[in-house]
């Protein structure tokens, strides 16, 4: 079992900035494919940014140029970087680790933007 863990999230004003982390513990993020996605109220989860393991990156096209994701193999983590916050990001974001059939999530961490 990996256990998946969110921090950084809080109110930001619009154009303001946040980085968010996951710690995994039970897993290396270096085998697996790590994602952050967000889920906002009455809305589907979708994906915002993923790293492979052999750091093939991707982002939705919404933050695209404002969001950065990275990982830190001594620190087993992965970071979201969120620049030039707009209202619309706001939302829960969750961490993924995804390894073969094994997928898990960590509870979520929420993001406010205020205008």
């Amino acid at each position: 079992q990996v256990h998946l863990l969110e921090s950084g999230g809080g109110l930001v004003q619009a154009g303001g900035s946040l980085r968010l982390s996951c710690a995994a513990a039970g897993g290396r993020v270096t085998v697996a494919t790590m994602g952050w996605y967000r889920q906002a109220p009455g809305k589907q989860r979708d994906l915002v940014a993923s790293i492979t393991r052999d750091s093939s990156i991707n982002y939705a096209d919404s933050v695209k140029g404002r969001f950065t994701i990275s990982r830190d193999n001594a620190e087993n983590s992965v970071y979201l970087q969120m620049n030039s916050l707009k209202p619309e990001d706001a939302a829960v974001y969750y961490c993924s680790y995804v390894f073969g059939e094994y997928s898990f999530w960590g509870p979520g961490t929420q993001v406010t933007v205020s205008s």
